[in-house]
């Protein structure tokens, strides 16, 4: 983890924790070298977060047009797909209302948006890449738990995490904007104020302590890994990790 690329938007009773490439790779579908279990568990420690207690945001994209499916997680769905590869939870996002269920998204260029609604308590971690972009998925987020839970989007808090920058990777669908510039318009056109919302600064493709799809395939980069983020609500009162 590097210190100075963690959120700060957020209170004491959340917990969101960004992994760099010191970390290791995050995705069993990427670990040719067989250290991402071992790696999730090394990093969630120093998180504060018990593996058995965190679920996979486990994004498909075979045969599929809705890429805004978003699932609202029950106790008995911890620990779906940490320990193995195997996960019949399929989301574009998660949604956590308990105290001490964590929610894990491993990525490479694609955004991991955390949504915090501090009124209901409600988490919500989005995996807002080209696809689900395309068709609005920082807007349908907010949609999501302003129709589930009666969020208000002036009340919430949102920090949206790493992605590729608009020079090396363009939304040809979305004017040929940049993944962080397309979001940043969605949740301003749900109603989310600028000071609710903090940007990362990380540009996936050219930052050299992180992984990036794209920079893979061009070359630049010879590893085709998965960095993680994990967010967490904390009992109001508990000190976090």
């Amino acid at each position: 983890m590097i210190a100075s690329d963690q959120p700060t938007i957020f209170d004491d009773d959340v917990t969101v924790a960004l992994s760099s490439a010191q970390d290791g790779n995050m995705s069993f579908k990427h670990d040719e070298t067989h250290t991402a279990l071992n790696n999730r568990k090394q990093f969630l420690e120093k998180a504060g977060v018990a593996i058995d207690d965190a679920t996979l945001v486990q994004v498909s994209f075979e045969g599929v047009t809705d890429f805004a499916r978003y699932v609202t997680l029950t106790d008995d769905q911890k620990g779906k797909g940490m320990l193995s590869p195997h996960s019949d939870l399929i989301g574009d996002a998660l949604v956590a209302t308990k105290p001490g269920h964590a929610i894990f998204l491993p990525v490479a260029d694609c955004s991991p948006t955390v949504i915090y609604d501090p009124k209901h308590r409600v988490l919500m971690v989005s995996h807002l890449g080209r696809q689900s972009t395309e068709i609005g998925g920082g807007k349908k987020s907010v949609e999501y738990l302003q129709r589930e839970f009666d969020s208000d989007p002036l009340a919430l808090k949102i920090w949206v995490g790493p992605t590729v920058s608009k020079e090396s990777y363009q939304l040809h669908r979305l004017e040929n904007k940049g993944i962080h510039e397309a979001i940043l318009e969605q949740l301003h056109e749900a109603g989310v104020p600028a000071a609710s919302i903090e940007v990362s600064q990380v540009d996936t493709a050219t930052h050299p302590d992180y992984f990036s799809h794209s920079a893979f395939l061009k070359g630049a980069k010879t590893l085709d890994s998965r960095f993680t983020v994990v967010a967490v609500m904390r009992e109001q009162g508990e000190p976090a990790s």
